[in-house]
């Protein structure tokens, strides 16, 4: 099995596994309990909290707080914020953000908050000038993400979280770090010192699933999300899962020890790959490839194929790859991602999302362009709009995209 679909999930690293095994096994116990083998534990988290507030840059380890996944983050933020700051309803995020930001704006609008979704260009890219126009004296929040899950364009957060503050010190600037973590740089007290609040999840960089993080800046309005504990010094209520916790803290350690190799491999590969496809396949295009992207990722807009039926060949190659967010895999509808960032009509159903980890080898790549070709070649035989004598597109038949709805 070739598994390149790593910004839906990674494996547990195997140092990860052992670091959190002895948790499920003698040291089982509630933190939150007196007695003696129980503050140990205690003590193992908030060691935890130590070095995963120091990766990030944090000015305090208190400044992070566990949570289930980098959904629950984001929720947590807007949860929060909105209650503390009742009287600004004004919030501004983009048209590309992961659907656990998305959705939430759109239950913040059905209670009359005024939300502003920024657009995009063809590279994914976002308009300075139309963010700074939509900064306004009643905005509330800033909600951009670091780095797209589909595309791996990097937005520039320390730029945007400063013209914030420059425009007003009162808006609060977040950013959702889920694809970013352990990839990119991120300094808290330094770059980044005018974010308030960051998401991010352990399942992205070989920790398991289930186990997150927000950072909150200390003195940030920012209201209890899940009540019902004094757990978290009283910001989320709930037993800490402390394998878990455990494990993405080892994850952050084993990312530092080997973070420079890792990303020039990553870097190296996803671009082979990159370079492989536009060399042998005709007609295809990289979204974002004149941005900045995250190291491991790789788009690739195959026009006149259908993104479904390239899935399913790839598997039945055993190669596991994605059209997009596994939250919304199940769509029949193209990306809201890439139909933001105008993909054309006879490829935004076509785009395949390549995304590589600390684990992926030469051999899978080369394996993936000897696949990858006459998949699309194959599937392009059967298209009514292609002249497989030319190995170009019918020149009597004109697409038209269908109405937009």
């Amino acid at each position: 099995m070739i598994y390149l679909d790593n910004n839906a999930t990674t494996a547990v690293a195997p140092e990860v596994r052992d670091a959190m095994q002895p948790y499920f096994e003698d040291l089982y116990y509630n933190p939150s309990s007196a007695y003696l083998i129980a503050t140990e534990i205690a003590r193992k988290v908030e060691k935890a909290r130590g070095v995963i507030a120091r990766h990030f840059g944090a000015a305090h380890s208190g400044e992070i707080l566990f949570t289930s996944c980098a959904t629950e983050s984001n929720n947590h933020v807007f949860a929060g914020t909105t209650k503390t700051n009742p009287n600004r309803r004004r919030l501004v995020t983009t048209t590309v953000e992961h659907p656990a930001v998305l959705e939430v704006c759109k239950d913040l609008e059905r209670s009359g908050y005024e939300i502003t979704y920024l657009s995009v260009d063809r590279s994914g890219q976002l308009n300075l000038r139309e963010y700074v126009q939509a900064l306004k004296p009643d905005t509330l929040l800033v909600s951009v993400m670091h780095a797209n899950n589909e595309s791996g364009v990097i937005f520039p957060i320390e730029r945007l979280a400063r013209i914030a503050k420059e425009t007003d010190p009162n808006i609060l600037f977040h950013t959702d770090a889920t694809q970013s973590a352990t990839k990119l740089p991120i300094n808290l007290s330094g770059e980044m010192r005018n974010v308030d609040l960051l998401s991010f999840s352990g399942h992205k960089f070989h920790a398991p699933k289930g186990v997150g993080g927000l950072y909150i800046r200390r003195g940030t309005p920012c209201r209890t999300f899940l009540i019902g504990g004094h757990q978290e010094s009283g910001r989320r209520g709930g037993t800490e899962n402390v394998p878990y916790i455990i494990g993405m803290a080892r994850a952050v350690e084993l990312a530092e020890e080997t973070h420079h190799a890792d990303i020039a491999n990553m870097r190296r590969l996803r671009d082979k790959l990159q370079d492989g496809i536009l060399r042998k396949i005709p007609y295809v295009e990289i979204n974002g490839d004149v941005a900045e992207r995250t190291p491991n990722t790789l788009n690739v807009a195959c026009h006149y194929v259908e993104g479904e039926g390239i899935l399913f060949r790839l598997g039945d190659a055993e190669i596991c790859a994605s059209s997009g967010s596994a939250c919304t895999s199940g769509s029949l509808e193209p990306s809201h991602v890439l139909t933001a960032m105008q993909v054309p009509f006879t490829a935004v159903h076509g785009s395949v999302r390549f995304s590589l980890s600390r684990y992926t080898t030469d051999m899978e790549i080369d394996k993936t362009l000897e696949v990858f070709p006459e998949i699309i070649a194959n599937l392009r035989r059967l298209s009514p709009y292609w002249d497989q004598t030319a190995n170009a597109p019918r020149t009597d038949v004109v697409i038209q995209a269908p109405p937009k709805r």
